[in-house]
């Protein structure tokens, strides 16, 4: 655990409504957010979770969102810089399958998946106020099959190559790295803790709590499935938090971004 890395591969940002990312609460007006995805070095391999959006799907789906995504911005690109290809990465995880945290799936047929058990079938079949964050499915030949949206399909993708491993509760991915439960944004949304031997914990939020200021008033965006649940899962990211002295980054938070370690420096 003393040699675990963390990476975050900076992933370009949108734009949202400020009533969507504070959910009736506001203010409005256009907020532009970084989308990043963490990537876990570690002795029992390398972990990639989330892999960020796909400009071109963005631009022709949801282009109010404003994408701005680099070269380098790109998952293949923000691997690049670290000397890294897709094929170098050994497990895929997505904390969800909203269209800004499954875009880069594509490249990594090679990789074992794995996801919340109940996330690929609630990609098939959403509720109807769920179809925009469900709009990518590049991810899994099961869930473009089952939307009629197999031209999203790149060339070389089987149902094999895109197939999850579905869990259900908290997991421990690697010593040290735990996928903790936290939905209510979506149905089997994941947030992330991963401990250090040198430094203190971090725990990734990531779509649990948008940013600094969702957490400490509560108000989850507007991308949910079950406030109740999400309301929920901000109180227990608090207590985790709490409990193991972990320090909090946030998925979607500019004004904390900032100030994050990107590219070749990582946590450690």
């Amino acid at each position: 655990m003393s040699d675990t890395k963390v990476y975050l591969l900076d992933g370009g940002s949108l734009v949202l409504d400020g009533y969507h990312v504070y959910w009736n609460r506001g203010p409005g007006g256009e907020v532009r957010f970084p989308v990043y995805s963490i990537l876990v070095e570690h002795a029992e391999g390398r972990f990639l979770i989330d892999t960020g959006f796909d400009y071109d799907h963005v631009m022709k789906v949801l282009p109010f969102e404003k994408p701005i995504q680099s070269k380098d911005q790109t998952i293949p690109g923000a691997l690049a810089l670290l000397g890294l290809e897709p094929k170098d990465i050994d497990v895929v995880v997505n904390s969800h399958f909203h269209f800004d945290h499954c875009g880069g799936n594509k490249y990594f047929p090679h990789a074992k998946k794995i996801c919340h058990k109940s996330e690929v079938p609630q990609a098939c079949n959403p509720q109807p106020f769920e179809h925009l964050g469900y709009s990518d499915l590049s991810f899994s030949l099961e869930a473009a099959e089952a939307r009629g949206a197999t031209e999203q399909i790149m060339e070389g993708t089987t149902r094999a190559n895109s197939t999850f491993e579905g869990i259900d509760g908290d997991v421990e991915l690697a010593k040290g790295v735990k996928l903790i439960s936290t939905p209510g944004h979506s149905i089997g949304h994941y947030s992330l803790m991963v401990n250090f031997g040198k430094r203190k914990p971090i725990l990734f939020t990531i779509d649990a709590a948008y940013t600094q200021k969702s957490l400490e008033t509560l108000c989850q965006a507007a991308f949910h499935i079950d406030p109740v649940a999400g309301v929920e899962s901000m109180h227990r990211v608090r207590k985790l938090a709490e409990d193991n002295d972990a320090e909090l980054m946030y998925s979607h938070d500019m004004e904390n971004f900032k100030t994050y370690q990107t590219g070749t420096r990582f946590y450690g």
